[in-house]
């Protein structure tokens, strides 16, 4: 059973800062991509930001200059650096792994629970 472990949302005001945490525990092998996800009300989920194995990462152009995504290989642990905070960055915020389990051939996708982040104006 994997598990992916999200902590780190909250409430703040616009131009402040919040760290996003997702620790991936479980029976794994190995992990490919880590992610953030996020969903606001009525709207799509969309890609935040995503980091492979490599270190190789990618960004939404919204968030691009403000966020900053990372991980710890050994903790199997994925962050979310936000700074700069947009009340349009209110969302439920999901946390997403490419992970290979011991008792598995092929890498698939887990997803967290949600934390959600609040940016007020």
């Amino acid at each position: 059973q994997v598990q992916l472990v999200e902590s780190g949302g909250g409430l703040v005001q616009a131009g402040g800062s919040l760290r996003l945490s997702c620790a991936a525990s479980g029976n794994i092998f190995s992990i490919n991509a880590m992610g953030w996800y996020r969903q606001a009300p009525g709207k799509q989920r969309e890609l935040v930001a995503r980091i492979i194995s490599g270190g190789s990462t990618n960004y939404a152009d919204s968030v691009k200059g403000r966020f900053t995504i990372s991980r710890d290989n050994a903790k199997n642990t994925v962050y979310l650096q936000m700074n700069n905070l947009k009340p349009e960055d209110t969302a439920v915020y999901y946390c997403n792994a490419n992970i290979r389990r011991a008792s598995d051939s092929v890498h698939r996708n887990y997803w967290g629970q949600g934390t959600q982040v609040t940016v007020s104006s």
